[in-house]
């Protein structure tokens, strides 16, 4: 009786699935995978600069050791016009608040696919920032992967990425999201 029950689950677990996947597109699919790669990209930097997982961030220099997630290259890295205002704000708690806020929060909402327009948002901005701190880029005289970056945030806010191998389609049904679209 329980392998009955059992092969019965899986079978209706698996054809779930599969019907689930008949519904994605191939460039839907490419939205998606894009969609939680750009979440890596703004999740694994939180996570190593948190807890000096080190990559880049040694654990004497992790965040919840006393470290500063913005002193290294704030402090060290900026060049061309505005590098005196970056470097002005490394180490600054408010901004090595803003910082990993903004890298966990824009990394969540893009893996899970909820908030993509907000998400695109802040991480335009965040990119934007980062790429306006080092000019002029070192292999560009003015693209950079942090420009091509937020472009793509800009396609996957558009196309509504977070449908696909994400939880838009959920998200959009919460009241909150209905009355403010913003947070679609």
């Amino acid at each position: 009786m329980s392998t009955t029950v059992a092969s019965h689950h899986t079978h209706s677990t698996s054809t779930t699935a599969r019907r689930a996947l008949e519904h994605v597109t191939p460039l839907g699919a490419v939205l998606g995978v894009a969609r939680l790669a750009m979440g890596w990209i703004f999740i694994w930097p939180f996570l190593d600069k948190t807890f000096g997982l080190g990559h880049e961030t040694a654990s004497a220099d992790a965040w919840i050791n006393g470290g500063s997630p913005t002193a290294g290259f704030l402090g060290n890295a900026t060049s061309g016009p505005f590098s005196s205002m970056y470097e002005s704000f490394a180490g600054q708690a408010w901004a090595d608040w803003l910082f990993m806020l903004g890298l966990l929060g824009i990394g969540s909402a893009l893996i899970l696919g909820v908030a993509g327009r907000l998400a695109a948002a802040a991480g335009v901005t965040l990119l934007v920032l980062m790429w306006s701190a080092v000019l002029p880029p070192a292999n560009n005289p003015f693209l950079d992967e942090h420009l091509v970056y937020a472009l793509l945030l800009v396609v996957l806010a558009l196309t509504n990425a977070g449908e696909t191998f994400g939880l838009a389609r959920a998200w959009a049904k919460l009241s909150v999201v209905r009355r403010y679209s913003v947070l679609r």
